[in-house]
């Protein structure tokens, strides 16, 4: 199914935006009660189905879309996860969705913002009522020793800004078995939750931990969330190699992040930083 075949209908809050009922499962009238006094910051459109969520945000974003905007979808037929890898989803198992935020200033000053965002997840999740979520540098969500959600970032250059298209996607429900091999083993809330969330109530949850770490990463970078973001880091302190593709790049104790995001790794040649998003992170 194409965009096309999903346009919005438009509700009377001229801050939101929602399809019909009958054709997608998320109803944003709800998602923006839930969201209170800060329903006016968000903009929410809902679609049944679309390729994926970051692309079509990425577009509206050229078009002059809000800070704010958020696309969720309750199937992606060619979602994107890191390193060009796939993220698909389906509305019984999953939530998936991209928001977009503006920034003053030019893109190097979101370094590590993959990272903050990793941290409003982890935030919103608890929030949520689930216990024993952990961080794995630089964009997984894990949980139950698996992966319960990722996170892509994509960033532009404007003329006297820069803006980020964020797209998080979660396990709800355990993939189904089949053919299909994981580089990370999956997680899902259901292994930790005799009773999921309601789809609505997380989205805004998450919306408002997510509007929290952006206003404090808009003021102070990574640098205001470092602390907080490494309690969440399951292998901090712990020996680790670095993986680039399927070769060992180097290995040693990881020491967490630095205060733009890089990954600080005490090897015995001294500390040093990794920045490459195509590095891998395992347990010795």
């Amino acid at each position: 199914m194409n965009e096309s075949a999903t346009k919005p209908v438009a509700t009377s809050d001229t801050h939101f935006a929602a399809v019909a009922a009958s054709s997608c499962r998320i109803d944003p009238r709800r998602v923006h009660s839930l969201l209170g006094t800060l329903s006016s910051r968000f903009t929410l459109v809902a679609l049944a189905e679309c390729v994926s969520t970051n692309s079509v945000l990425l577009e509206r974003a050229g078009q002059g879309a809000a800070s704010g905007s958020v696309l969720v979808a309750d199937r992606q037929t060619a979602g994107r996860g890191r390193r060009g890898r796939s993220w698909l989803s389906t509305p019984e198992a999953s939530l998936t969705f991209s928001l977009l935020w503006r920034f003053e200033g030019s893109v190097a000053r979101l370094a590590g913002l993959s990272l903050a965002v990793g941290l409003a997840v982890a935030r919103g999740l608890a929030n949520s009522g689930v216990g024993g979520v952990g961080l794995k540098w630089p964009n997984d969500i894990l949980l139950a020793g698996g992966k319960v959600g990722g996170i892509l970032v994509d960033l532009e250059a404007a003329a006297d800004h820069s803006l980020a298209v964020i797209g998080i996607g979660l396990n709800l429900q355990l993939p189904p078995d089949g053919d299909e091999e994981f580089l990370h083993r999956p997680a899902a809330l259901a292994q930790v939750m005799a009773r999921l969330p309601d789809r609505q109530q997380l989205l805004a949850q998450l919306l408002t931990d997510l509007a929290e770490i952006m206003d404090r990463f808009a003021d102070g970078g990574f640098a205001a969330l470092r602390r907080d973001w490494q309690a969440y880091h399951v292998w901090q302190g712990r020996p680790v190699r670095l993986l680039d593709g399927v070769l060992v790049d180097r290995q040693g104790l990881c020491m967490g992040a630095d205060s733009d995001g890089a990954l600080l790794l005490q090897t015995d040649a001294g500390l040093e930083r990794c920045l490459s998003g195509d590095v891998s992170l395992r347990a010795v």
